[in-house]
């Protein structure tokens, strides 16, 4: 299914050195390099489910919550998705969200996916069938556009 290691579970399935390392790589990115303080901690982790991606041996490259039906949206929703800045352009954010995409469908069945995407994606989540649905707005001072993938 995949060329790299990765792991897929609920939230109370992490393990401390898991939820740690997920952790630091969400606030190394969207609080740090993105210079966006925001709680990260939003009490949707424990209604997710955990996508890590491994490139090397625990070495966390890549990350996305699947979050359940009703949570955020109606719909699935895809969320905090991230890269490590020393794994971009390595092909690894495709291969992750191809991952995503396919761990959701295995839980959730075929059903139709929502996302709120920061703008300047939008073509790159194109690529997977994303639709933009929303006209842009700010969530924590980033422009962002609600997507769907519609089944």
């Amino acid at each position: 299914m995949s060329k790299y290691n990765y792991t897929f579970k609920q939230f109370k399935e992490l393990t401390i050195n898991e939820l740690y390392d997920m952790m630091v790589l969400r606030q190394e990115v969207f609080v740090v390099e993105q210079d966006c303080p925001y709680v990260d901690a939003d009490n949707k982790d424990q209604k997710s489910h955990h996508l890590m991606v491994y490139p090397q041996l625990n070495d966390l490259g890549a990350y996305t919550r699947i979050v359940e039906p009703g949570v955020s949206y109606d719909e699935v929703s895809i969320g905090r998705v991230i890269t490590a800045p020393k794994y971009r352009g390595t092909g690894l954010g495709v291969e992750l969200m191809d991952l995503s995409i396919k761990v959701t469908e295995s839980v959730y069945g075929k059903s139709s996916i929502r996302i709120s995407a920061q703008e300047h994606l939008q073509k790159f989540y194109n690529k997977f069938g994303f639709e933009k649905v929303s006209e842009v707005y700010l969530e924590d001072n980033i422009p962002h556009i609600e997507m769907l993938r519609s089944i």
